[in-house]
């Protein structure tokens, strides 16, 4: 297996997606933070000093997704057609957040919906860091994807 950002000289390079077929893409990635359970009831009762944590994450994550190419150096700038950010809790330690971009381009967005849901965790860190320096982001992966010349994914449960 050839790594595409990788040139025959062992460079690092951006790949030419120039002659590749515009076709219709779909990515959904997820992150978790774990937290103490005082401080989910604290988000889900919207008490939070901060504001609105699962709206300002929602947003964070959205806003990431557009700014992907500008943070991750290989990446294209690519039309995107939607972000959905969607964050539910898990039990009573754990908010879930799933980001699902779509695109209709040459290239994928897979890069998008990980970072979307990567700065999405982080800023539910920022905002109630105050109360749970304790919190953990993890479990941030690709889930699915969809569109492109490699075809579709879809992770395997654990």
């Amino acid at each position: 297996m050839k790594l595409t950002h990788i040139n025959e000289q062992g460079d690092a390079h951006m790949v030419d997606v120039g002659e590749k077929a515009i076709t219709r893409r779909t990515a959904q990635a997820q992150a978790v933070v774990t937290m103490q359970p005082e401080t989910l009831h604290m988000i889900l009762s919207d008490q939070a000093k901060k504001g609105d944590v699962l709206g300002c994450a929602r947003i964070a994550g959205i806003l990431a997704a557009k700014r992907t190419a500008e943070l991750i150096p290989m990446c294209h700038a690519i039309p995107i057609d939607n972000v959905a950010v969607d964050i539910a809790p898990q039990g009573d330690t754990q908010l879930r957040i799933v980001v699902t971009a779509r695109c209709t381009w040459k290239t994928g967005i897979e890069m998008e919906a990980l970072t979307a849901a990567s700065v999405a965790a982080l800023t539910v860190y920022d905002m109630c860091k105050a109360v749970d320096r304790s919190m953990c982001i993890d479990a941030v992966c690709l889930l699915q994807k969809s569109g492109g010349k490699s075809g579709d994914f879809c992770r395997e449960p654990r």
